[in-house]
């Protein structure tokens, strides 16, 4: 305990080997960066496709959404799915599911059509998504999950840093069928997948009592489940987690259509995936060393800060200071993106226990691709009805409200929220 608050800070190994090292991790650190590679190239590109073929924003924004919440029904469904085939089947058939329908694309740019390729990757993502949360987890002791869950974060946004601004650059200097070829490269994490389940069984055994006896682990899965104490703990890592993938939602939607000069785009989504992905490996440290809690309200209100940034610069009247605003905004938003990425898994498995990690990762991958989602297409419908001012400024306000309602819960004690140990 510090100062009446539980530490979820846990002692750590002085020599432990690095985690990038731990047996498993780096194919599945590989297929990791190979599935959200496919999905970098497509989240600002498939938009932009669409609008080429007629649609409106709305549309546009419905392209992404679709594909989160066929992400968040595969994440429900992924517990059930490893159960029927494996480690090994399921990894495959997320690569499958996520790469192969990308070069459909150059048959149509129909909004209906590339929704419903969307949805199909979507399910390809929630698989990847969830067994890449879980397999940080088994394969890295809680002592040092904040530097496991930053390499996967690195992982993870490494391709984004790169793909996502130069995606749409691409489309323009050489053509969209690029980008949709390049975007089956998911379809290569097919090999890893038994590398990275032989690791995956080989350390995913049940959790022993202090004792180490199968008896201690028999009594502890006997243990009732409290189910209310698991919502209890995940409500705040989650509110905040929906909060700031709201904000990346419309981000990574909508820049492209931010501004005409192609160049400022691409240098604001370099700044914008750059700056999150080297956040998210940062605050690995930070949440071990300091805990994860106390970094989350300022990072949403840096985050609002940022979005507020963004949308006074759509509304400039001035190319030069909507080019600033937009790549200043771009920069804060990308610290609390990927910062809050980090930080709210960690905290949300030293809240929920070792015993909840399963939940914790489809709870903690639901919730980031519900907000990126929700995110694509409240901006959106709002950028359709009024202006993308006015859309940013609504993003801006929630992610400070819920930045208000995490300091009120931390300074009345966090009972709602602390991590327990």
């Amino acid at each position: 305990m510090l100062d009446g608050r539980t530490n979820e800070v846990t002692d750590r190994e002085p020599d432990a080997p690095s985690v990038w090292r731990a047996p498993g991790m780096p194919a599945l650190l590989g297929s990791t960066a190979l599935g959200f590679a496919g999905v970098a190239l497509l989240l600002p590109v498939a938009p932009l496709w669409v609008l080429h073929g007629g649609a409106d924003e709305l549309g546009a924004g419905a392209v992404n959404a679709v594909m989160m919440l066929c992400t968040v029904i595969a994440q429900l469904l992924v517990g059930r799915t490893l159960d029927r085939l494996g480690w090994r089947w399921t990894l495959i058939l997320g690569a499958c599911l996520l790469g192969a329908p990308a070069p459909a694309h150059l048959l149509t740019d129909d909004v209906w059509a590339v929704t419903a390729l969307a949805a199909v990757r979507g399910l390809g993502f929630g698989i990847i998504t969830v067994c890449g949360a879980m397999g940080v987890a088994v394969l890295v002791e809680p002592a040092r999950r904040g530097r496991a869950v930053g390499a996967y974060g690195l992982a993870a946004a490494a391709p984004q840093f790169v793909l996502i601004p130069l995606a749409p650059w691409l489309t323009e200097q050489v053509g969209y069928w690029l980008v949709f070829t390049l975007a089956v490269v998911p379809v290569l994490a097919i090999p890893l997948a038994l590398r990275v389940a032989r690791a995956l069984r080989a350390h995913d055994r049940p959790a022993t009592g202090p004792t180490g006896t199968a008896e201690a682990a028999e009594a502890a899965e006997a243990v009732p489940r409290d189910t209310a104490a698991l919502r209890r703990a995940l409500a705040g890592p989650i509110a905040a987690l929906l909060a700031i993938t709201s904000a990346g939602g419309a981000v990574l939607t909508f820049t492209p259509s931010l501004v005409p000069d192609q160049t400022t785009v691409f240098v604001a989504l370099l700044v914008f995936t750059g700056t999150s992905a080297l956040s998210r490996w940062a605050f690995g440290g930070f949440a071990d060393r300091r805990g994860a809690a106390p970094a989350i309200a300022p990072l949403l209100f840096a985050g609002a800060v940022g979005l507020a940034a963004i949308g006074t610069g759509t509304a400039s009247g001035s190319a030069t200071t909507g080019g600033v605003l937009l790549i200043v905004g771009m920069l804060v938003v990308g610290v609390a993106y990927g910062g809050l990425q980090n930080l709210t898994l960690v905290h949300a498995f030293a809240a929920a226990g070792e015993r909840e990690r399963s939940s914790v990762g489809t709870a903690w991958n639901v919730g980031f691709d519900a907000g990126t989602g929700l995110g694509a297409l409240a901006a959106g419908a709002v950028a359709a009805a009024a202006s993308y001012t006015v859309a940013y400024a609504s993003l801006a306000a929630v992610t400070a409200l819920v930045g208000a309602g995490w300091v009120g819960l931390w300074w009345r004690g966090g009972r709602a929220s602390a991590p327990r140990t």
